[in-house]
């Protein structure tokens, strides 16, 4: 049997309905407040942030301490936020505070907390941060907006791991910011990330972090609407193939990790001729069993996946 190598404008239009469909269908299962921006800030704590930003008698980690506090303090109320912070040389818990909702006097508690100490493992800490945004991700059935922040002065400690968990993270539809605090040059992250800022004095600092959380207030927006269908239909035939290969690739499991096969009970013989459960991995159940009906997972494994997607082509769309 011949197969189509390209799509045509009403399959384009009838991909583009069963997906604003599903999205229609799916919003009555989620809560009010289920699509929630949220936000990881991933704070070096490195030994040179205990160094003076160059002429200026302030501190790196003060300036950045500073910087965030004025600005979350600015930030809608409902947008959730977690502070992950590395090699500090004081803390037991690297999560000062764990992403979720706004308690605006533990937060600023938590921001002044860390004080300078080890290394730089950029790359471990943007996995960890990736990956409590998409255990978020999972709980919101996909809605809202997810971003990581990371805030730096020197290049990583683990680069191989910055090549390896960055682009993933981003390919599951984490955006991440990075701002490079007073340093020489710009980071290698400049070139890897959704967005980059230098950040030379603490004015500059505060600025780049204000523009950051302005952009999450317009990143959080789920409508379905005649503006999303026209976007959807009109796509180029391989952005139509990319979203089908997103919705079957995409998901919220560990960045790094393969998802986990979803196991089904299905009756098989123990050794003593009893009838026993079986779990199974979902290839190797016959077609009659799967068809029928959809798991609770596999559902809001769609629903995320098709959230990714509308985002991607509305990126997609402002470049054009």
């Amino acid at each position: 049997m011949k197969i189509m190598k390209k799509t045509t404008p009403g399959a384009r239009s009838f991909v583009a309905l069963i997906l604003l469909g599903m999205l229609a269908v799916s919003s009555s299962a989620v809560a009010s407040d289920g699509d929630k921006n949220n936000v990881v800030i991933v704070l070096d704590a490195s030994g040179s942030m205990g160094e003076t930003m160059r002429g200026t008698g302030i501190r790196k980690i003060d300036a950045a301490k500073k910087a965030l506090k004025e600005v979350i303090k600015l930030v809608p109320p409902d947008t959730q936020i977690g502070i992950l912070v590395f090699s500090a040389s004081n803390l037991s818990n690297d999560w000062v505070y764990p992403l979720g909702p706004r308690n605006d006097a533990k937060l600023m508690r938590a921001i002044d907390k860390p004080q300078p100490g080890g290394r730089t493992p950029l790359g471990q800490y943007t996995k960890l941060g990736a990956d409590a945004l998409l255990a978020q991700r999972e709980k919101q059935y996909g809605y809202g907006s997810y971003r990581l922040l990371i805030v730096t002065d020197g290049e990583a400690g683990d680069p191989e791991l910055v090549d390896k968990y960055v682009p993933e993270s981003m390919a599951r539809g984490i955006i991440i910011d990075a701002i490079g605090v007073d340093m020489r040059s710009d980071h290698t992250l400049a070139t890897k990330v959704s967005s980059y800022r230098r950040a030379n004095d603490p004015k500059a600092l505060k600025t780049a972090v204000a523009e950051v959380f302005a952009e999450v207030a317009d990143s959080g927006s789920n409508a379905t609407s005649q503006e999303a269908f026209d976007q959807l239909a009109s796509i180029p035939d391989e952005m139509a193939a990319g979203m089908l290969k997103a919705l079957s690739a995409s998901g919220n499991h560990p960045i790094g990790e393969k998802p986990k096969p979803a196991p089904v009970e299905i009756a098989g013989q123990s050794g003593d001729g009893k009838t026993e459960p079986i779990a199974e991995d979902l290839d190797h159940v016959d077609q009659e069993k799967k068809s029928d009906g959809m798991s609770t997972k596999t559902i809001i494994f769609i629903v995320a996946a098709v959230f990714f997607v509308v985002f991607l082509i509305k990126k997609f769309s402002k470049k054009r």
